[in-house]
């Protein structure tokens, strides 16, 4: 992209001013604010009009989830089916790895950080050894797809090179950058953290298919005839990954997608719950649970919105291709945004300055035509890391790995 062609692209959102200080530039700090120009979707920046306000949510209803119990009696079923779609090819694992260690106090990709007590366990090695039993029991390697974000992804390339892949198949790894958003001050005008370059963020965890098709990668699913992605965080060390009875269990039931549940600690625990929105599948947030939600009883009088999720879903691909960025709802989220002020100077605000915006997943969930929860145990598959210590922290991730036989 010429310099030309860049005013022409920012004159057309009115964000002419991230040129302004183009001409002070050294030829290659020229050149990247260029390629960022031009790889940067400044439509986004449309909705800081609107501000921050949460969408009108329609009416929920209660959505039956696939029990402990039900899997138990028709486990060989599942797995007999799961089993026979791995080994033929038709399942992929996608990691959302984009996220730093900032929380845990680490500067490095989140998944590099090191849980181990008498040896090396980082994060990703947890991730990929549990792909791995699957790869084992099914003699299948499943393609994996790794989702980084521009801040990480060399840092997190470079580690599995180092580490050898933990013994995963290289060529059947697939490193992608997520898409970025441009970050902006109220009046929609792109912020910029350098003088030659945008401030941008992550565009959100349900950013990750329109990012796989931009670079490219749809082109795989086509020609390895992949129906199955099961999309998975970086953060929870014990789940499992493309495990047959979850596979087996979506796939005879015919859904758009399946969603790893767990049952909740209390009514009101913090986690978003599965359910049904206007008849379509959904999840509603913690914090938007009626009371009268909290103390519904379904048919057998358990808690009637009882499920949480873990971030762990298996999507039907070819209905993915159907979505479209625009079915999806953009979040506006007020946030302090390190960039530049007037006089070209680095700022740190101290106070909420501006806009970034994001799609999520439940976005995605919501736009589907239908969704199996599928329950599983959750001190055997759900050890989310998010702090040092207390809660979902490295401490409780620890715990449950050596209750669960893994040595550290």
């Amino acid at each position: 992209m010429t310099k030309e062609e860049a005013a022409k692209k920012l004159q057309t959102f009115g964000q002419e001013h991230v040129l302004q200080y183009y001409d002070a530039l050294s030829p290659a700090e020229q050149e990247e604010l260029l390629l960022q120009i031009e790889e940067t979707d400044f439509s986004v920046l449309s909705h800081a009009k609107d501000g921050v306000h949460a969408g009108k949510r329609g009416v929920f209803s209660p959505l039956a989830a696939t029990t402990l119990t039900e899997i138990d009696r028709r486990r060989q079923e599942f797995h007999d089916a799961g089993v026979s779609a791995i080994k033929a090819g038709k399942t992929a694992a996608l990691l959302l790895a984009g996220g730093m260690g900032t929380r845990l106090g680490s500067d490095n990709p989140k998944g590099m950080y090191d849980i181990g007590e008498t040896k090396h366990v980082y994060i990703f090695q947890r991730l990929v050894e549990n792909l791995l039993d699957v790869v084992k029991e099914t003699d299948t390697w499943i393609r994996l797809f790794i989702m980084t974000s521009e801040k990480n992804h060399e840092a997190t390339v470079r580690f599995f090179e180092e580490q050898n892949y933990f013994g995963y198949q290289k060529d059947r790894v697939v490193f992608f950058k997520q898409d970025m958003a441009p970050a902006c001050d109220y009046n929609g005008k792109a912020y910029l953290e350098a003088k030659n370059r945008i401030s941008t963020s992550p565009n959100g965890n349900g950013g990750w298919f329109s990012s796989m098709v931009r670079a490219g990668l749809d082109r795989i699913l086509e020609e390895e005839g992949i129906e199955w992605i099961n999309v998975f965080a970086v953060d929870n060390v014990l789940q499992r990954i493309c495990d047959p009875c979850f596979v087996g269990a979506t796939v005879l039931a015919d859904v758009s997608v399946g969603a790893k549940v767990v049952k909740k600690a209390t009514p009101d625990e913090k986690v978003g719950v599965i359910c049904l929105e206007d008849g379509s599948p959904s999840i509603v947030e913690y914090y938007e649970l009626s009371p009268e939600m909290m103390e519904a009883k379904d048919a057998n009088g358990d808690p009637a919105y009882n499920y949480g999720v873990i971030l762990n879903y298996l999507f039907h691909a070819k209905e993915l291709t159907g979505l479209s960025d625009d079915q999806l709802a953009l979040h506006v989220v007020e946030k302090k945004i390190p960039c530049l002020d007037s006089d070209g100077n680095p700022l740190k605000p101290s106070e909420p300055n501006g806009y970034k915006f994001e799609q999520l997943v439940l976005d995605m969930i919501h736009q589907l035509r239908t969704c199996l929860p599928y329950e599983v145990i959750r001190e055997k598959e759900f050890a989310p890391i998010k702090n040092p210590t207390g809660v979902d922290s490295v401490e409780s991730a620890r715990a449950l790995c050596k209750q669960n036989g893994i040595t550290l």
